[in-house]
């Protein structure tokens, strides 16, 4: 599993262009690495809020991953899942989408959700 995603963006071709120049005088090894960069930079220069809408919202950081037999359990004990995640929730492909919705009550992501297009389907009105 990947921890990362492809994104695209559009940008003026004066800013693309400068970017090409701060690659061809060595700051960067190519577009790709400015971009990060500068991404990582805002990021570090929100971290306070960042970090502070994590607690206030109980969101989860990193990657989660669901698989058949975990949903199972939380059913057994009659037990509903919430998710608040900021980065990645992964619903194995051994999960049934009738699983998925006896288990799971809701889904906030900000980042990425994968799970078979039934599972995201019977989920749809309950993520945000």
């Amino acid at each position: 599993m990947s921890e990362t995603e492809k994104i695209t963006i559009n940008m003026s071709v004066v800013d693309l262009g400068k970017i090409d120049l701060l690659t061809e005088e060595g700051f960067y090894q190519n577009r790709t690495d400015f971009i990060r960069t500068a991404i990582r930079n805002q990021l570090d220069k929100h971290n306070t809020e960042v970090q502070s809408s994590v607690v206030r919202n109980a969101y989860g950081l990193g990657i989660f991953d669901w698989s058949r037999k975990e949903l199972e359990k939380a059913v057994e004990k009659g037990e509903r899942k919430s998710f608040n995640v900021i980065g990645m929730l992964v619903i194995e492909d051994n999960v049934s989408p009738e699983l998925a919705d006896q288990a799971i009550e809701s889904i906030r992501i900000r980042g990425v959700f994968r799970a078979s297009e039934a599972v995201k389907k019977i989920l749809q009105d309950r993520i945000r």
